[in-house]
């Protein structure tokens, strides 16, 4: 014997019964004198047939079924055995709830954070280096010195913390450093009089805001660890560097653009390289040098603003301390929901049809 469900036109059709068109239907003669059964497991008792598969009185069949005018309304009939938005209890029976939630600790994410602040930090220092050699207050010589000592011992340390491991595995030399360094400082250098006079035709505002502008972006697209499609550290460091010659133009002499750029260079491509080094390899000593590079560029803002430095170690609380708290409570009241209904995801790696 076999268990048959009759024919459900709702659902056999390609359209719906309750629509004012024709619908044609094929389905097997039963036996005559055959009883009409329901089968319990079915929802609201739908009918099904029984019959004998020896019997040869089984024949298909075929008839046109036209909607009444009840029937074309969207307003299911009594007769109907369950309305159009039916739903039985196995629709729910693969529903999964946070399938991809991440679960995070506070300390961690705290510790994360410091890629922000110490570029924060970062942009806040190069600013007020600028504001005091245009105020006179710093000479570029002593800049440049400050800078070349800071050079020398973060070149050290880089090597001293994975004891050259990272050096023997890019199979680069000392002598390939040195030369990269005299031949960026002799071209910049050499062209600082003509980065000097490049903006002269700019109005100072218009520069202010550009810089202002290029620092914001480079703060945006700057690579904080995120996999994510707006990283971009070469478009991050171009911007950066766009800001400096900008602000390094409006400086008094050719020495204060060269060492200005310089420096420059070394705040924002040299120095978080060291620190991405640090955090890797020994995160303690990371923990310290952002505290100590935060609590210095503060002293720095002090100095000029005392509302500035307080506004901006609130912002720095916030961003280290208040953000990471909001994540991790908000990530209490996620509720994504997964089942059946979701998209495909082609898992197999379709590469080799790439051109």
């Amino acid at each position: 014997m076999l268990l048959v469900p009759s024919l459900d036109i709702t659902e056999k059709s390609g359209t719906n019964l309750l629509t004012p068109a024709l619908e044609t239907f094929t389905c097997i003669k039963e036996k005559p004198g055959l009883e009409l059964l329901t089968e319990a497991g079915t929802p609201q008792g739908i009918p099904v047939c029984q019959f004998n598969l020896d019997s040869s009185d089984l024949i298909p069949i075929s008839w046109t079924v036209l909607p009444s005018p009840e029937q074309r309304h969207r307003v299911p009939p009594a007769g109907l055995p369950f309305p159009d938005n039916y739903v039985d209890q196995r629709f729910l029976e693969e529903l999964r709830k946070n399938v991809h939630a991440r679960q995070y600790r506070y300390g961690a994410v705290v510790f994360q954070s410091g890629a922000v602040v110490q570029q924060l930090c970062s942009v806040c220092v190069f600013v007020l280096t600028w504001w005091y050699m245009d105020a006179g207050m710093l000479s570029p010589q002593g800049l440049f010195g400050a800078a070349l000592l800071s050079s020398l011992l973060g070149y050290v340390l880089f090597d001293a913390v994975d004891g050259g491991a990272g050096r023997c595995e890019s199979g680069r030399t000392r002598w390939a450093d040195l030369k990269s360094t005299l031949v960026f400082a002799a071209f910049t250098y050499g062209f600082s009089p003509v980065l000097k006079t490049l903006t002269e035709s700019i109005s100072t505002d218009t520069i202010y805001a550009m810089s202002a502008l290029m620092l914001l972006g480079h703060l945006i697209f700057f690579d904080y660890g995120a996999n994510a499609a707006i990283v971009s550290s070469t478009l991050s460091l171009n911007m950066a560097i766009f800001a400096s010659v900008c602000l390094a133009s409006r400086l008094p002499r050719s020495l204060h653009t060269f060492v200005m750029v310089t420096f420059a260079m070394q705040i924002f491509a040299l120095w978080p390289m060291l620190q991405k080094k640090l955090k890797a390899r020994t995160p303690r000593c990371y923990v310290a040098v952002t505290v100590l590079f935060a609590l210095a560029a503060l002293v720095a803002l002090g100095t000029i603003s005392s509302v500035g430095a307080v506004l901006f170690a609130s912002l720095l609380l916030a961003i280290s301390c208040l953000c990471p708290y909001c994540l991790i409570r908000l990530q209490l009241l996620k509720d994504n929901i997964h089942g059946p209904w979701d998209e495909a995801e082609i898992k197999e790696d379709l590469s080799r049809f790439l051109m």
